[in-house]
């Protein structure tokens, strides 16, 4: 899931504020790049140590030859501007699939609101209603997310966990014969159908009333098409591709153009002889990490510490929609009138 931290960060900020941050390991950039930095290093040492012990002398000035041609030009791979823009479009792609998570709470609320009554007619009607709509949700997470494909990989399953009846298990599979494209609407439909059965049997009061609980049923189901979209057409694959040649062809460069010579030769661009490469390792990091960082939020719908924790989000739902729709009136606290700034009329009682 995504790893959350706002709360470890001083509100006012500060000197430091960031720093504790740089400590966690689980959703940090350590835990993404050091696989690549440690090849990297692996082969640089392996590189110095030929140059160093193993050379003739005249293949060593071959050598710096091309460490120095190497350095020159490997600058030439725009790799800031063509990181920084794709990195820049996966962020705001993730941050769209963000938003187009459906919550069912307003649904919820607007029909406990205009479809009242602890009758078992009233009940039954917001109960159906949010269950199609719950199951909407499902079969949508679990067409993008593995976790919960694993967690409800048939129709029995989502029979077990609640969502569907026997009867609606069998038209599901009957449409299956039909049609081989997802059936997340057919929920959908059937919830809009019960609306319109409990109009025609004025458990919902009016039309108006009715026009706003189908919006909102409305609403979860573009959601729920929006993360199917999400899933299915991702950022083109040619862009994903050249991002990533050109950002590890330009380490494979620098695995040679960054190499430390020997300042004995009089290079002007190699005057200092060194053991570690910090400033390269440095840029690694950062590059590295930058794509890094586009490889975890192209694909929000895994497992790994920056994916959505659908599983958590389906049982937070059932769970908040039986909540809201089963409301009793009599849980509505006692209303105060305010008298703007003098004393609350009713407050006595309440504290008694």
């Amino acid at each position: 899931m995504t790893v959350v931290y706002c709360d470890k960060i001083a509100s006012r900020g500060g000197f430091g504020s960031f720093f504790k941050l740089l400590l966690r390991w689980r959703g940090s950039v350590y835990k993404m790049v050091w696989q690549d930095m440690l090849v990297f290093m692996v082969l640089y040492y392996l590189i110095t140590i030929i140059y160093r012990f193993a050379l003739p002398e005249e293949n060593k000035r071959d050598f710096e030859m091309v460490v120095v041609h190497c350095a020159k030009f490997r600058n030439l791979i725009p790799v800031s501007f063509v990181l920084g823009f794709f990195v820049s479009q996966v962020v705001s792609r993730w941050w769209s699939t963000c938003k187009s998570l459906p919550w069912p709470d307003t649904l919820a609320i607007t029909l406990s609101t205009y479809v009242p009554g602890q009758d078992p007619e009233s009940k039954n009607v917001r109960a159906t209603i949010l269950r199609y709509v719950n199951l909407t949700i499902a079969m949508t997470f679990a067409m993008i997310s593995p976790a919960v494909k694993r967690k409800l990989p048939t129709l029995h399953h989502f029979m077990v966990a609640g969502y569907l009846t026997d009867v609606e298990k069998i038209a599901l599979d009957n449409l299956e014969v039909k049609t081989k494209q997802h059936k997340t609407w057919i929920p959908i439909s059937w919830a809009c159908k019960t609306l319109q059965k409990a109009r025609n049997e004025e458990i919902v009061s009016n039309d108006s009333h009715q026009r706003l609980i189908a919006a909102e049923i409305m609403a979860i189901r573009g959601q729920c098409g929006g993360l199917i979209g999400f899933s299915c057409y991702n950022i083109p694959l040619v862009y994903t591709q050249v991002v990533t040649i050109a950002v590890y062809t330009f380490f494979v460069f620098s695995l040679i153009g960054e190499q430390y010579l020997d300042p004995g030769q009089g290079i002007p661009t190699h005057p200092v002889d060194l053991y570690f490469p910090w400033f390269v390792l440095l840029q690694m990091f950062f590059y590295i990490g930058w794509i890094k960082v586009a490889e975890a939020l192209l694909n929000p719908f895994g497992e790994d510490d920056h994916d959505f924790e659908f599983n958590s989000m389906l049982q937070r739902h059932k769970e908040v929609c039986v909540m809201l729709s089963e409301a009793d009136k009599n849980e509505l606290p006692p209303h105060l009138v305010d008298t703007y700034g003098g004393d609350v009329v009713g407050s006595n009682s309440v504290e008694q």
